[in-house]
């Protein structure tokens, strides 16, 4: 039910040199679906991460956090789909540090150069047994090429696998980035995603990349959500292998590290919209662009409540343009001093509302016929400030009840 979104297509996703994969079907929650993955590292690959805020964090976070503070050199990456890992208390941990382990064994490395991820049903242990059976299958499949099936292997209720990739010069260098992502629900990150893996084969120093995750995160991932709810386990990593060679990019200040930058957001920006476009029961995919704020916060402010709106989200599934629950969440994002006369507003190329009010041009039928379409923009201008901002997500339909209600049945 993905709006205007399709797989990536075997083949479009590049390899990135240093970086290999592997899939099994575990029967972690359901027979006969990918449900694992495994990431082998070249040595030398540098990673760094940001993960959620949420003060229930997974297991498998606490742990990457732990493996990520005490190393810099990593060569695995595990994921499982079906079970979160989350709300188990010791055993939980104790079933995410086996998983390192197993990976570690199979490998050659020590457990502390594994990251494990999880995602799933929350408050159930996680079967280690089966993670530990299916290991050994994930890596006797390892390859360069297999990241379509690894964007399978790693989703829960999405309907279509996520990935992109990109090829940049780079320091006077090619280089390419590849992504996958997984998420739909319980969706509304405050550091990064649900589950995102991004790898690079240029060189990178590890605090310059710390920096790049960030930056990156915050100008695509923390730009979506669906729900407004911030999971447990949102996780978003970034690889650099340096196999693309040349100088080490160990400067944010250099003109290699904004190229880079770029190739990385014009991987993740895609990511983070796929997310949108395949929310759980999702049948529009809506930008919400905010402009004339005085700074970025307010205008992420406003646009966040309008996307997360659970009314303005109905309206638009119902292609229905009440404009009263347009204002109301304009009106509940809390900017301070807003003078509600400087506010416009408009659906796709019909303005609505004009210095608060409604626009004497405007046309119930025009707001209707605007509102069809599957895809659909809001402009906000808060008539205040030169700040702007852009957040996407998607509409609540009938389905989203229905696949949330159900989702343990």
């Amino acid at each position: 039910m993905a709006v205007n979104l399709a797989p990536p297509a075997p083949g479009s996703l590049s390899p990135i040199a240093g970086v290999e994969l592997g899939f099994a079907e575990a029967g972690i929650r359901k027979a006969a679906r990918r449900d694992l993955m495994l990431m082998r590292l070249a040595p030398g690959a540098v990673v760094s991460g940001v993960f959620t805020q949420n003060s229930f964090a997974a297991a498998p976070v606490q742990v990457c956090r732990e493996h990520l503070a005490a190393g810099s050199e990593f060569r695995a990456v595990v994921v499982n789909a079906g079970n979160a890992n989350c709300g188990t208390g010791e055993q939980g941990l104790q079933a995410a540090r086996a998983t390192c382990a197993a990976a570690a064994q199979l490998l050659g490395c020590s457990p502390q150069q594994v990251l494990p991820f999880s995602t799933g049903v929350i408050l159930e242990h996680l079967p280690i047994d089966k993670v530990e059976r299916a290991l050994p299958t994930c890596a006797a499949n390892l390859s360069a090429d297999h990241w379509v099936e690894a964007a399978s292997a790693i989703m829960t209720t999405d309907t279509v696998p996520k990935g992109a990739s990109t090829r940049a010069q780079v320091g006077g260098r090619a280089v390419t980035v590849t992504g996958i992502a997984k998420g739909v629900g319980m969706l509304q990150p405050n550091m990064a995603t649900m589950l995102a893996f991004l790898a690079t084969d240029a060189p990178v120093a590890r605090p310059v990349l710390d920096r790049l995750v960030r930056e990156v995160a915050d100008r695509s991932f923390n730009r979506v959500t669906v729900d407004g709810d911030t999971s447990t386990n949102d996780s978003f990593i970034l690889v650099a292998t340096g196999k693309a060679g040349g100088e080490t990019i160990d400067s944010v200040d250099s003109a290699a590290y904004g190229e880079l930058r770029d190739a990385a957001l014009a991987v993740a920006v895609p990511l983070a919209q796929a997310i949108a476009r395949d929310g759980e029961g999702a049948t529009k995919f809506i930008t919400v662009s905010v402009k004339g704020a005085r700074n970025g916060s307010e205008a992420l402010r406003t646009a966040r409540s309008i996307a997360n709106s659970p009314l303005v989200k109905t309206a638009f599934f119902a292609s229905d343009p009440n404009l009263g629950r347009l204002l109301m969440a304009i009106g509940n994002a809390g900017i301070e001093g807003l003078d509600t006369s400087t506010v416009s507003l408009s659906l796709g190329d019909v303005q609505v509302i004009d210095r608060g009010g409604r626009a004497a041009s405007y046309r119930e039928e025009d707001g209707v016929r605007v509102m069809q379409p599957p895809e659909i923009t809001i402009t906000v201008d808060l008539g205040r400030g030169e700040a702007a901002t852009v957040v996407w997500t998607c509409d609540f339909s009938y389905d989203y009840v229905k696949i949330n209600a159900e989702y343990r049945t």
